[in-house]
């Protein structure tokens, strides 16, 4: 299998170096591996100099594949029309978990970065536990930190007390926002509002992990001096190598190359 690289971010130079020893130009190549987003405006692709029609041009009616992530439905449907192969990595849970554990470990960094204050004894919370929820309050658990997750559900708060976190229903969220040291949000829709932002400790840390456009009112943050920071693309920025891994796994696992007993036992 030969594998072609596109892109100029940190991930994607890591993955270029990843598979190396398997030079190749891009006509030649039996998959093309793009930037995560795939594309922005829906006309460049992603951290390269090429655009999606450039890209369907030299892969037009080749039965090459295609990998990349968040690859919204209309591109995905074009490269199709033009007999592309489509690899979309974010709807393949294996690879969002590994993702998702990278993610957590460089939000927890960046709020060690921000504070002035151990995550020992600190009241930190979570605002959904999804993937990188969970990844969160596990690593946290480590330093000690008291965590606290907010879930909407009945059998996501059972499973946060089953962990010995404390779970946090939506309706009660006002109730512990005052006593929060740390907060995370990985929500993408508006739950950190004005009213919520009122109640918080002015000496809090906010840090959106969620993507466009966000779940908190950044403004209101910034107006009540609260320190506050929307981190995305967190993998590629504070674990390029590993993020890069995670794809050549995915790959490797999705097309047949994958052999992780050799791995393990050597």
């Amino acid at each position: 299998m030969k594998i072609y690289i596109v892109g100029q971010d940190e991930r994607s130079v890591k993955l270029r170096e990843l598979y190396e020893k398997d030079k190749v130009k891009l006509e030649d190549a039996d998959v093309v591996v793009c930037p995560i987003p795939f594309s922005k405006d829906l006309i460049n692709i992603n951290n390269s100099d090429m655009t999606i029609e450039d890209m369907i041009l030299k892969l037009k009616n080749s039965n090459k594949t295609l990998v990349s992530g968040a690859i919204k439905d209309s591109v995905i449907n074009k490269l199709k029309e033009n007999n592309i192969n489509v690899i979309d990595l974010l709807d393949y849970e294996q690879y969002s978990i590994k993702n998702a554990v990278a993610t957590s470990e460089g939000a927890i960094k960046k709020a060690i970065e921000m504070t002035d204050f151990t995550l020992n004894k600190s009241n930190v919370l979570i605002l959904g536990y999804g993937r990188i929820g969970k990844a969160l309050a596990k690593n946290l658990e480590g330093f000690g930190a008291n965590i606290f997750c907010e879930a909407r559900k009945k059998k996501d708060i059972a499973l946060i007390e089953s962990m010995g976190y404390n779970g946090v229903d939506l309706k009660d969220l006002d109730l512990v926002l005052p006593k929060m040291d740390i907060v995370f949000n990985t929500i993408p829709t508006m739950i950190l509002d004005k009213n919520k932002v009122a109640l918080l400790n002015r000496k809090a840390c906010v840090i959106d992990l969620a993507s466009a456009p966000g779940g908190v009112d950044f403004e209101e943050l910034y107006k009540n001096k609260i320190n506050t920071a929307w981190y995305l693309a967190v993998p590629s920025k504070d674990s390029p190598y590993s993020a890069a891994l995670y794809i050549k796994e995915t790959i490797d696992e999705l097309l047949g190359e994958e052999d992780k007993w050799e791995k393990r036992l050597t």
